[in-house]
């Protein structure tokens, strides 16, 4: 028996459906992960494992990862370099497929990393690798770097994880029942299906394709992440049938990836029999910019242990008994009485401010609220927006004081984003002696737990109608954090005025100009005045956000409609 089958032996018993994700946040320190579909990834294997269903998962090992974010003195991103060892968190499978890539041949082996659980089995989750001795120079590094720059570099990664992953998973003997494309990255997957089950062309009737699409699009499932044009993998044909010539014929493609470009979200709609976005709100969208495909809503969900702080942890743990297994459990912590919610809140706090002191050498008060607000820094994120008119802001941080926490990270090729992280600087730096306001450099999974349990209300600010989902808030949610928000990605279904959170504005497109009056606007006529006047009106809203929105926005129930409705239909 090879080591490689001696690793997943225990998981090729049963038939699973294999998830491909260009990025998977498996742990806070295996930088695999770039922002929220990486997070979003992980958190779907993690529910994947507490409750049981057979997935086993496809990405990129990305030994030197994404990047580390320092902030020099004038408030400019600076990207180092976050390489990792594989070997330190995964075992090294010996198994290994061909693949054809410029005319040379590239060897893809992989590691395998598995995803635990302490309820269920775990998920097996294999990362492919291309820096094999045996390997070309040129090639070794495809598996190199998240999102690398460059189109070639892309479709070089693109193939190995589509491709690459499907021979992976036959080489190591796994049965399957589907494949889940999560965003259009591994799209090249349904080619090599419809070459694996092409029928022999001796026999076929004139016009008759040997290529089975309905086979191939029942196995096949796929979810879209964004409405933002740019986040659409686009390639010329030239460019692809130069790196990948072992392409399908061309007329057959351009059938199902478009004319002009090869367009992997048109591939992958094109074969796929079940299609989702990722809030109701984001499928109407996706509805309008796909026109004739049907699109479902899954709305996404967070890992509830994973994204709850020890304080709230021990206190469902008491409480709401079950809770981890069960989120909608949660319903009930209406029931927590109020002292034992505040004091918990002002644990996660405290781990907050000692956190900013650590990083940013900064400290703010606890008797104070702090704004907190972390996302991708990018344009249509609008972090900026709060910082519209300066001298409302400080009238209003004159009457009701407030402190605001910020974390985030741009794309190195992001200049307006990298740009953004610079403004805010100098803002915070306008600011000082009004209001206190931070910055905390390299945001990550850890960093991200400390904020979203640690702030008193959650800011989300984009451009409507671009946010597909959004998951931070529903983090919060989980901590007893309300949110104020853009009536956008999941906020369309999770606001519930007054009892979860807030919305800025209304869920118009043509509300985006006037956005940042409407948010002084609650901060000072509401927000702030409940905080300071009212603790038992705060403390039922944390309950609302816990009751109403952690115990609805969980991957436990994302999971199990993905199973009932896209896996098992």
């Amino acid at each position: 028996m090879s080591e490689a089958a001696s690793n997943t032996e225990s998981y090729t018993h049963k038939p699973r459906v294999a998830y491909f994700s260009m990025e998977i946040a498996m742990e806070n320190d295996i930088p695999t992960y770039s922002g929220g579909l990486g997070v979003l990834a992980g958190d779907t294997l993690r529910a994947a494992a507490d409750i049981g269903v057979p997935m086993v998962a496809v990405t990129l090992v990305s030994r030197t990862g994404y990047f580390r974010q320092a902030i020099d003195p004038q408030g400019r991103q600076i990207e180092l370099a976050d390489d990792w060892e594989p070997a330190r968190y995964a075992t090294r499978l010996q198994a290994t497929v061909a693949l054809e890539l410029e005319g040379r041949q590239v060897w893809v082996g992989g590691w395998l990393y598995v995803m635990n659980s302490w309820i269920g089995e775990g998920v097996p989750i294999l990362l492919l690798d291309t820096d094999l001795p045996v390997n070309d120079p040129r090639d070794r590094d495809i598996t190199h770097s998240l999102y690398g720059n460059g189109d070639a570099y892309r479709i070089k990664q693109e193939v190995v994880l589509g491709v690459g992953g499907v021979a992976m998973l036959q080489a190591l003997g796994f049965k399957l029942m589907g494949y889940h494309m999560n965003e259009g990255h591994s799209a090249f997957l349904t080619l090599a299906l419809l070459r694996r089950y092409a029928r022999p062309r001796e026999g076929l009737r004139p016009g008759e394709s040997a290529y089975d699409l309905p086979l191939v699009r029942q196995l096949c499932t796929f979810t879209t992440h964004t409405p933002v044009e740019a986040g659409h993998d686009k390639f010329d044909y030239d460019l692809v049938r130069r790196i990948y010539g072992d392409l399908l014929d061309l007329d057959t493609v351009k059938l199902l990836a478009g004319e002009d470009k090869l367009n992997m979200t048109r591939l992958a709609l094109n074969l796929s029999e079940y299609v989702n976005g990722v809030a109701k709100r984001h499928a109407e969208v996706s509805r309008q910019i796909f026109p004739g495909y049907v699109v479902h809503a899954v709305t996404n969900g967070v890992h509830a242990s994973t994204w709850t702080s020890k304080s709230f942890a021990t206190l469902y743990d008491q409480h709401v008994p079950g809770w981890g297994h069960e989120p909608e459990l949660l319903a009930r912590a209406d029931r927590i009485p109020n002292d034992l919610l505040w004091a918990a809140h002002r644990d996660a706090k405290q781990a907050l401010l000692d956190k900013v002191r650590e990083l940013a050498g900064v400290s703010l008060s606890a008797d104070q609220p702090i704004l907190g607000f972390a996302r991708r820094m990018t344009a249509y994120k609008r972090a900026d927006l709060i910082f519209t008119d300066f001298e409302r802001l400080k009238r209003i941080a004159a009457k009701f004081p407030f402190q605001i926490v910020m974390a985030g990270k741009a794309h190195p090729n992001d200049m307006a984003g990298k740009q953004l992280i610079e403004t805010l600087h100098r803002h915070i730096r306008e600011l000082a002696q009004e209001i206190p306001v931070v910055f905390l450099p390299d945001y990550d999974m850890e960093l991200a737990l400390h904020m979203v349990s640690g702030s008193d209300l959650w800011l989300n600010t984009p451009l409507r109608p671009l946010e597909a989902s959004g998951t931070s808030g529903m983090k919060a949610a989980f901590n007893g954090v309300p949110q104020l928000s853009v009536l956008d990605g999941w906020w369309v279904e999770g606001c519930l005025e007054g009892v979860t959170g807030w919305a800025i504005g209304d869920d118009s497109p043509t509300a985006n100009g006037h956005d940042a009056m409407a948010l002084y606007d609650k901060l000072e006529q509401l927000i702030l005045p409940l905080w300071y006047g009212d603790r038992a009106g705060w403390t039922a809203v944390m309950k609302g956000a816990i009751s109403r929105n952690a115990a609805f926005f969980n991957s436990h129930r994302m999971m199990r409609r993905y199973a009932t409705e896209a896996y098992l239909r």
